[in-house]
């Protein structure tokens, strides 16, 4: 039997089904709980939004950080919502190599990606030579790079069969936000 090597995964929730950063936020509960330093950087949602994980997250002592100005499809001001997202990617990475953090979301970054507002390849390199060995790295989104896909450990992609949406049901608190 081989050596069993334990070592920081780099884990992508990608597709068009509901889950992707529910599952993420699932795994940052369990290591939470398991003692692990985590925290989340989220690249889209409103830094002033109240959703149920981010209430959540304060009750629990779970660093987390919102960088969004909100939903892309609804900025009224794109320039200001990719310096976000920028600005967002230089915390993700002071987070990353900070040595305070046994694992990190970064959540909804695929977009940063998918819209070229980062370079794809850039940030694998970055990742590359500076996330440390032991630090586990989820990141979320549609539309993951097949660049992406390739440099990660493990990849799950998240396929929608049925959505409430269709049917014209609203998303629900405590469900969907």
């Amino acid at each position: 039997m081989g050596k069993k090597v334990k070592q920081g995964l780099v884990m992508v929730n990608t597709g068009n089904g509901k889950g992707k950063s529910t599952a993420a936020f699932g795994v940052i509960f369990r290591a939470w709980g398991r003692g692990f330093d985590t925290c989340v950087v989220q690249f889209i949602k409103a830094e002033t939004g109240q959703w149920g994980e981010i209430k959540a997250a304060k009750k629990l002592g779970i660093d987390w950080f919102a960088k969004g100005d909100g939903f892309t499809w609804t900025s009224k001001d794109m320039d200001e919502t990719i310096a976000r997202a920028v600005d967002g990617w230089e915390v993700a990475k002071e987070k990353i190599t900070s040595g305070k953090y046994d694992v990190i979301v970064l959540d909804e970054f695929t977009y940063t990606l998918a819209f070229k507002w980062l370079d794809t390849n850039e940030v694998i390199d970055w990742l590359k030579a500076n996330k440390p060995k032991d630090v586990h790295l989820i990141i979320t989104g549609r539309d993951a790079p097949a660049e992406l896909i390739e440099y990660a450990d493990l990849v799950t992609e998240m396929k929608e069969i049925k959505h409430p949406f269709n049917q014209g049901i609203v998303a629900q608190a405590g469900i969907d936000f």
